[in-house]
């Protein structure tokens, strides 16, 4: 389709292509020009010209769109050499190019003429009208340009510097990121927290890339079914249009956006569920089939665990396209006309769809889209996967990047943590054990250069937090305010793998800013916080300057049922008056800590799950005062401490509240669901030292003429704990999966079995450990004692035991009722 225009200087136009377009009529008797309604890129136009007793001739014409333009976009001299590089050097279907304008004079933008190819183009990508065997053949022949295009040599064919070789996906993620933040400047269209959150996942899960790998190449950018034209009468490409956005880089991208009608219909009004959910036209090759046959005809690997990066990352890259496409419509110079009024809801779908991609389980559908056999579509499911060497995605595997980070955090852990363990505890032991050993501060440091800092930030709460301290004034948070929320971009579950290494050591957690009651706070602040919270206590938080206190539980009630506790938080004023009695206030005798969130009573006549609220409280606010520290089996957890904390007729502004009146067991029901699995992971890693630590001194000491390893007691004492510690490793992970994707509201049975089970497993191998250390192993002299402390601990610390078994087992009485 093709619309009029009048905004080009046409008889400029005409002398131009007279004296620069080979066989361009010299004296035109006949002359039209219309623009294409397809596409909201560069502007396209259909150009008929014809003379006295000769046939109408038809050209194409590409320019540049007129007004203010983002940087770097709409290079329509670009497109012009990828174009003549191809059409003189390969076999890659594309038009001819006759001649490249930068005049800006001729027609007010720089502009290049092509041929115009007389074929079909697809605008659906469902194929409506067309047979099942020509649908077959179509994708068939897109799989197939696709290939050629990417098998092109750019050196021999003088493409070797259309681009840099390196980094293709994190420079396209800055570069998206900087053009949306650019159209959202001006708050047409509004900018989406979503979006932010989702450039923080993407630069997390970056693939392995360079020059020498096996996607690197050449990629078009924009390679989808309406940009390729095909002939008249045979399903087969005839040229491939629209290469604004080509250069070098990971031909990976390339796969998944052509894939991406699989995923998404990306409609003009909204975004709906893909062909893989919504059906396949018959006739249409299901995903799994369709990669099987681009990755062989390429002699390649479908990378599956990149896959979400890569659908992530087109989805990512359309929201930027269409954000700028709408602030272009606002400004007036949209080449869509007012068809683009409507791509401010396109962007904001698509960030939508790109998240409901990340927290799928599954990157290939497990079922067969609508009207496919059942049976062959199982076949080509392993195909798909087998054709490229893969096996079914497993469950618990960890991806590269946590394998990476892993690997970071145990050398560091082994260079600089386990040595220093026994520094660390004899500081703790000593008069000055309320004090912070110089080199806890240095090895902090040292984390964060290392990229080891707040691992655990979830990306949700990251976002909602920069959304909220966002304040207008810029582009974008203070570069150190945005550094300290990106975290690693983890789920639970890839957390989980982290944090269990950090469970070996009781001294680790807060090393990296990872430790208890921190991470819970940070996340009350992140998740419920304010403007003013957030920058007085959430921002040194994350900087590890301070440290804070959870006071929840009272020694006058049984505080597993919060909602017994007498603590009263009295409004008065613009401020609010605190008085009770706390105890087990971890964090409090610690000399950095600076906030305690209290939970206490508003009103006391209010619903029963009403009455709670929290609030802020500066630990050297007149009326708190720091009691006594208690001790847990001996320990005293010095400098970090749990202590007894008296609030009297403490004063604290009204501002102070989180949330507002009556959302305190809200909070705390949130709170503790990522903290439980906090808990749960790093028992595992303390488990895990304790078999190290028991196979070691089973091999070096002898008992009875013979290694304790030589004893048929051991060997079968051993091989429970490990099937134990297996067992209860894949609970943690399966419950930690299910709190991303469900929720921890959905998740909480299974938090539950996890938290019942993790500390009775860990005690358990603990037990033994300090049992085959004998007289050594109850002393200070390891660490088994410390770890089997705080294992006990956490069978009431975060909800007994019988309150975990309750919520399990109302569950199970549930289903059965269903």
């Amino acid at each position: 389709m093709a619309r009029n225009t009048t905004d080009i200087n046409q008889s400029s136009l005409l002398r131009y292509c007279s004296s620069n377009v080979s066989g361009f009529p010299l004296s035109p008797t006949h002359f039209n020009l219309s623009q294409f309604g397809h596409g909201q890129s560069n502007p396209t136009y259909l150009m008929e010209v014809g003379s006295n007793g000769s046939a109408v001739k038809r050209y194409v014409l590409r320019k540049k769109p007129p007004g203010e333009l983002l940087a770097s976009a709409h290079a329509v001299e670009r497109e012009f050499l990828v174009l003549q590089a191809l059409g003189n050097q390969t076999k890659v279907p594309v038009p001819k190019v006759f001649c490249l304008c930068n005049d800006a004079t001729v027609i007010g933008t720089p502009f290049y003429i092509m041929e115009y190819l007389e074929g079909r183009i697809f605008i659906d990508p469902k194929l409506p009208g067309i047979s099942p065997e020509s649908r077959r053949a179509i994708y068939r022949e897109t799989a197939k340009t696709l290939a050629a295009l990417h098998s092109a040599n750019v050196d021999s064919i003088g493409l070797g510097n259309y681009g840099r070789h390196n980094d293709y996906c994190k420079r396209q993620i800055e570069r998206w990121a900087k053009q949306y933040v650019a159209s959202t400047s001006e708050g047409k269209p509004a900018s989406n927290p979503k979006m932010f959150a989702l450039i923080d996942w993407l630069r997390h899960h970056i693939p392995s890339e360079d020059s020498s790998g096996a996607t690197a190449g050449l990629v078009h950018g924009d390679f989808r079914i309406d940009n390729l034209v095909f002939h008249p009468t045979e399903d087969r490409v005839i040229g491939v249009l629209d290469w604004e956005l080509s250069t070098l880089g990971n031909q990976m991208c390339d796969v998944a956006y052509i894939c991406m009608s699989y995923i998404k219909d990306i409609g003009n009004d909204k975004i709906r569920e893909g062909m893989e959910r919504s059906g396949l036209p018959e006739g249409i090759p299901p995903l799994p089939e369709y990669l099987a046959e681009y990755c062989s005809l390429m002699g390649r690997k479908w990378p599956v665990a990149e896959w979400k990066f890569y659908i992530a990352f087109s989805l990512f890259r359309g929201a930027s396209i269409y954000a700028g496409v709408y602030s272009r419509w606002v400004k007036g110079n949209a080449s869509g006309g007012e068809r683009a009024r409507n791509t401010e809801v396109l962007a904001n779908g698509l960030i939508d769809a790109a998240w409901e991609f990340v927290e799928r389980k599954f990157v290939l559908p497990q079922q067969p889209p609508p009207g496919v056999n059942a049976k062959e579509f199982s076949k080509e499911l392993v195909k798909g996967n087998e054709m490229q060497g893969i096996q079914n995605e497993g469950r618990f595997v960890p991806s590269e990047k946590v394998l990476v980070l892993r690997n970071k955090i145990t050398k560091f852990m082994e260079e600089h943590i386990y040595p220093m363990e026994e520094e660390f505890y004899k500081l703790a032991q000593s008069d000055a054990r309320w004090t912070v050993h110089p080199a806890e501060e240095k090895l902090k440091e040292l984390a964060k250069k290392e990229g080891l800092w707040n691992l655990w930030i979830p990306v949700d709460s990251a976002a909602r937090a920069k959304k909220i301290l966002y304040d207008g004034s810029n582009n974008d948070l203070s570069a150190d305010a945005n550094n300290l929320l990106l975290g690693a971009g983890l789920t639970n579950l890839e957390y989980g793998y982290l944090c269990e290494t950090l469970g070996r050591s009781v001294w680790a957690p807060q090393i990296f800013n990872c430790g208890a009651p921190d991470t819970g706070n940070m996340e009350v602040l992140l998740r419920n916080g304010n403007k003013e919270q957030m920058q007085q206590w959430l921002i040194p938080l994350l900087e590890g300057t301070i440290r804070s206190g959870f006071a929840m539980t009272e020694p006058q009630v049984a505080s597993s049922d919060a909602t017994n506790i007498e603590c009263s938080i009295k409004r008065q004023g613009d401020s609010y008056i605190i008085n009770g009695r706390k105890w087990w206030t971890s964090g409090a005798m610690d000399p950095r800590c600076r906030v305690l969130i209290v939970m206490g009573k508003t009103d006391f006549n209010a619903p029963r799950h009403k009455q709670q609220s929290m609030i802020l409280v500066d630990t050297q606010t007149p009326g708190v005062h720091v009691k006594r520290p208690l001790m847990v089996f001996g320990f005293d957890d010095a400098p970090h401490g749990h202590a007894e904390v008296i609030f009297d007729n403490v004063r604290v502004p009204a501002t102070n509240i989180l949330m507002g009146e009556g959302r305190g067991f809200e909070i705390a029901q949130a709170r503790l669901g990522p903290g439980r699995m906090h808990h749960c992971m790093r028992l595992i890693g303390a488990a895990e030292r304790g078999m190290q630590l028991m196979v070691q001194r089973a091999l070096s000491r002898k008992a009875f003429g013979k290694f304790i390893a030589q004893h048929g007691s051991f060997v079968s004492d051993i091989a429970k704990c490990r099937i134990e510690l297996e067992q209860t490793r894949l609970l943690v992970l399966e419950a930690a999966d299910q709190l991303d994707r469900y929720g921890n509201k959905k998740a909480r049975g299974i938090i539950s079995m996890a938290k019942v089970a993790a500390p009775n497993m860990a005690l358990k191998v603990l037990d033994m450990a300090m049992q085959v250390h004998g007289a050594a192993g109850l002393s200070s002299d390891t660490v088994l004692a410390h770890l089997w402390a705080t294992a006990r601990t956490l069978r009431i610390a975060d909800g007994p035991d019988e309150v975990h078994l309750v919520t399990i087992g109302k569950l199970e009485l549930q289903r059965a009722k269903l």
